[in-house]
């Protein structure tokens, strides 16, 4: 008999909540983490409708809310003036919430279910195939041993071990850029976000829990990870002078966009960054994740009941979000790279447009995700 129904390589967020989903089910789940300790960084905060109902399905929406501040709205600015302005509908409410409180809030939701497992500090060296099981070899604490299992699930993020071991294609798709990112506290209050489109590149401002802000910055040439050119940056940009604090610095990132050409092989399934990296400017990467995951829960509950991997509803339907998603990105990034002359003014009007009252409702769905 395989040592667990279903192994989940990766505990990141994705890979917590099918653990979840699966788990609270009675599915036997081993969840394989690398990393000794959670990671305490903020990365991703937006949590949109798509996210909201796989939380909800995991039995984890009503903590998340508590916690979480949600979005009313925001403006999109250039020069000053505000190009367009969005309400969220109830219905289309984004919920923000460090990354790290999700991820604890999910661990915590994981360590109540019985037929769940998490196993901190466990690398995966290598994955096999074998007809009716896959067999994972482990190494932890300078030991090396193996596991198996009906299915496994790749969590384990955009440089995934096991996509590259599996031979799957890793495909760049358009849309990249370079930003600085910093979280700072702030005295007023507020329930929108502030994105700044200026002719020297993007700034955007979202309101966090407990009086802090997410300051964002485009960084086309990667000079803004010194703290006083980061903030030299914002007035130059938008005429605001952030206090930054001397204990806060900039985190320099590059948002890039990748497609596995394949999200199976054999009992073997990618999920969340394992199959697409997609930009986090618009914050749809940790929910597109969830989103796919709550569908191959599904699918996974019925392949261990019935022993048959049957997942091409899934990586249809999982491939077919990510190109959506990934297309929202790139135009999201287009909107926010500099610009002069004539390219700043129909980019402004396209703004404008967008904001415009018979297309205000579609913009706002395609801003939080509604459809995914």
């Amino acid at each position: 008999m395989p040592d667990h129904e279903v192994a989940i390589v990766g505990a990141g967020p994705v890979g917590l909540l099918l653990a979840c989903l699966l788990a609270q089910t009675g599915v036997d789940v081993g969840v394989y983490e690398r990393r000794p300790d959670s990671d305490d960084r903020s990365r991703a905060i937006g949590i949109h409708p798509p996210g909201k109902g796989a939380l909800d399905a995991a039995g984890l929406g009503t903590r998340v809310k508590e916690e979480a501040l949600e979005l009313e709205g925001g403006e999109v600015i250039c020069g000053g003036r505000i190009l367009a302005a969005l309400s969220f509908a109830r219905y289309q409410r984004v919920l923000v919430l460090p990354q790290r409180r999700t991820h604890a809030l999910l661990i915590e939701r994981l360590s109540h279910l019985p037929s769940a497992t998490l196993f901190p500090d466990h690398e995966v060296r290598d994955v096999r195939n074998e007809g009716e099981q896959v067999r994972l070899a482990l190494h932890t604490a300078g030991v090396s041993r193996e596991v198996t299992a009906k299915f496994v699930v790749a969590a384990d993020g955009v440089h995934s071990i096991i996509r590259k071991q599996l031979g799957i294609d890793w495909r760049p798709r358009p849309g990249s850029g370079s930003y600085a990112m910093v979280d700072a506290p702030h005295d007023q209050t507020g329930q929108r976000v502030q994105l700044h489109c200026e002719p020297a590149g993007l700034v955007e401002v979202f309101p966090l829990p407990e009086g802090q802000r997410r300051w964002v910055v485009a960084d086309l040439q990667r000079t803004l990870g010194d703290r006083d050119a980061f903030v030299a940056a914002i007035r130059q940009r938008t005429g605001f002078r952030l206090e930054l604090p001397l204990d806060r610095h900039p985190t320099m990132f590059r948002a890039q966009q990748h497609r596995a050409s394949r999200l199976t092989a054999g009992r073997v399934v990618l999920l969340g960054d394992a199959a697409h990296e997609t930009s986090p400017i618009g914050g749809q990467g940790m929910n597109l994740g969830w989103a796919a995951a709550h569908q191959l829960s599904a699918a996974l509950e019925h392949a261990v009941r019935s022993g048959r991997a049957e997942f091409r509803e899934y990586e249809r339907h999982a491939e077919r979000a990510a190109a959506r998603a990934q297309q929202r990105s790139a135009f999201y990034m287009s909107m926010g790279r500099p610009a002069a002359g004539p390219t700043l003014a129909v980019r402004n009007a396209v703004i404008r447009l967008l904001g415009t009252a018979p297309l205000r409702a579609r913009t706002a769905n395609m801003i939080t995700m509604k459809g995914t």
